[in-house]
């Protein structure tokens, strides 16, 4: 039987009335022993089915007695907050709102839980999903309104921030606090990242802070991420496509339809834990794009307040991670819009190596930084490469003089030297990629300054760089200055190579022992950047890897000087495969990152629109 079009008997009776006295009647009642209007009153607020005129009419009555809700109520202040309005009409928008802006106003023993309250609804709503028999819990993510509902959390946040004013120094732990866990899906850490950088627009004071805690959980993906993983996750998903296109050929042009219909696709990276990176790369380095650009216009002052906060989260969190592959990106990004940045960072990067009260291993970070920096940014004019070079060669001769003042026999020693030879690394790693860019306006004035760095005297120092660096950084350097009757190292390699190298014992035990090909455990922190989608805004900034002339080529090897595997990588332009050795030539992908949206509304992704 239908009644107005509404099935009588399989549906429930409308809600047209609630049970017990006002709300000032029930907080009387309770006041004075006769808790059961109490309790039926958090009972009917906690129905998930209530309405939205119930909804109204509730919160009217409980923002009229406001100034009774004290800690004695915290249940039901805390069933009242749980009421589901996001997503609500806008009447039942406003007047929660509205009962927010009184509770915290007069009742600021409830500011926190109702900052709890607000940020739980930075990322979709939980669902739960019946897959082969079994119960699964997962977001949302085919809410269309979440751009709606996350507008409405924000004018709650910023509503609450105005009648508390102290509410910044409150709110930071509670965003920690509600930080997804970083296996959760991308989409769910992107809807939550998104969030935590729009507070900051609203609320300045915290977005140090903020950078902090989302740089930390993507360094923690990116760790866990390693270079070599993902490139063998993407290898492997290329054979599978093939694969699979083999064996649907000849019934339908599978590729055809579904780059056609689905033209992001391919942005996907195979890798799981890459994928939220690289989701959450995307998301940053949108941010920073709008933070630094007003109207489209660069903004200096605003610019420079984001370099000096990102500045301090790299010198606490990113410099003294080991082996990141693209979190410092960031940075990277940020100095490609003014050369004064770049100078600035490669400055702060300068005064930690040459400073003793470092300790060693950031003292050698900050010259792998520099090196890498000086070889892989496009930005940087030969000018600042070369001042940067007078720099690092003046120090590492002083530190050549100070051995050889010292009256004491210098020998090959890591532990002791270390920061001297991550810096002649980095000396010879940026004339392998910038060689070509000094020399080419003038050949003649260019080798006149090339003569002038005395690399000789450093190659056949008793120090013996060569024979600490990098087989690959190795071999081309000394193929490059002996084209150019630079500095001739071949003896130098060719004795390091008849000489006992560093070896370490076999971590599984045992008498087995391996050659330590990278004894400084250096890596070059901007190597070629894998993530897909946000290397659109990487890739025409970046100086890739460009094959040398034959002539400049070295000579196969077949002795000691490093595996014959990581010279083909170099040489053949691939990365290195061996952990910790450094990958100096770039993975090239498709780039197909939309237009990174403004910090005030949510991103668009590759998958949907929020």
């Amino acid at each position: 039987m239908e009644i107005d079009g509404r099935d009588f008997m399989n549906s429930p009776p409308m809600k047209t009335v609630r049970f017990g006295g006002s709300v000032a009647e029930t907080l009387a009642k309770h006041k004075q022993g006769d808790s059961g209007d109490y309790q039926l009153l958090k009972h009917q607020l906690a129905d998930p089915e209530i309405k939205d005129a119930q909804i109204i009419n509730w919160l009217q009555e409980f923002r009229g007695c406001v100034t009774q809700l004290t800690k004695d109520h915290e249940q039901l202040i805390y069933t009242v907050l749980r009421i589901p309005w996001v997503g609500r009409s806008q009447a039942v928008v406003d007047e929660y709102m509205a009962f927010l802006s009184n509770l915290v106003s007069a009742q600021t023993v409830y500011l926190c839980v109702c900052l709890k309250t607000v940020v739980s609804h930075f990322t979709p709503k939980r669902v739960t999903i019946c897959e082969g028999g079994v119960d699964i819990s997962d977001s949302d993510d085919e809410d269309e309104n979440l751009p709606r509902n996350f507008n409405q959390c924000h004018q709650a946040l910023q509503l609450i921030t105005k009648y508390v004013p102290s509410t910044s120094r409150f709110l930071m732990p509670i965003l920690l606090e509600n930080f997804p866990f970083v296996q959760k899906s991308s989409r769910t850490l992107e809807c939550y990242v998104h969030n935590l950088l729009r507070v900051t627009v609203y609320i300045p004071s915290i977005r140090r802070d903020v950078l902090e805690v989302i740089i930390g959980k993507m360094l923690k993906l990116d760790v866990s991420a390693s270079r070599s993983d993902i490139e063998e996750a993407e290898e492997n998903a290329v054979q599978n496509q093939r694969a699979e296109g083999c064996t649907e050929e000849g019934l339908f042009d599978m590729d055809e339809d579904m780059s056609s219909d689905h033209p992001s696709r391919i942005a996907v990276m195979a890798h799981p834990v890459a994928e939220r990176l690289d989701t959450l790369m995307s998301v940053l380095l949108a941010y920073i794009k709008d933070v630094c650009h007003v109207n489209g216009s660069f903004h200096a002052e605003k610019t420079k307040e984001l370099y000096r906060e990102l500045l301090s989260v790299f010198d606490k969190l990113i410099l003294p991670t080991h082996a990141s592959c693209h979190v410092q990106y960031t940075l990277f990004y940020l100095c490609s819009f003014r050369l004064a940045l770049a100078e600035a960072f490669l400055e702060h990067l300068w005064k930690i190596l040459q400073n003793p009260s470092q300790p060693a291993v950031l003292r050698q970070a900050a010259a792998g930084y520099m090196g890498s920096f000086l070889a892989r940014a496009k930005f940087i004019p030969v000018l600042t490469v070369r001042a940067c070079l007078d720099l690092l060669l003046s120090w590492i001769h002083r530190y050549i003089d100070s051995q050889d003042s010292s009256g004491r026999q210098a020998y090959c020693d890591v532990s002791l030297h270390g920061p001297f030879y991550t810096t002649c690394q980095a000396v010879f790693y940026t004339f392998i990629f910038r060689h070509g860019a000094i020399l080419g306006g003038n050949m003649r004035k260019g080798l006149e300054y090339l003569q002038s760095l005395n690399l000789e005297r450093v190659v056949m120092c008793q120090l013996n760089p060569l024979k600490v660096c990098l087989p690959t950084v190795t071999s081309m350097f000394a193929a490059i200055t002996r084209k150019y009757q630079v500095v001739f190292c071949y003896t130098i390699i060719e004795k390091n190579n008849r000489n006992i190298l560093p070896v370490v014992r076999s971590s599984a035990g045992g008498d087995c022992v391996t050659t330590n090909t990278n004894p400084l455990d250096s890596f070059f922190p901007f190597d070629p950047y894998l993530l897909k989608r946000s290397s659109q805004l990487i890739e025409p900034l970046y100086q890739v890897w460009e094959e040398l002339a034959d002539t400049e080529l070295p000579a196969t090897k077949t002795g000691k000087q490093g595996s014959r595997e990581d010279e083909d990588d170099f040489l053949c332009g691939e990365p290195a495969q061996a952990e910790g050795i450094v990958g100096m030539t770039p993975s090239s992908y498709d780039s197909n990152l939309r237009s990174p949206s403004s910090v005030g509304s949510p991103p668009i992704t590759f998958q949907r629109p929020f």
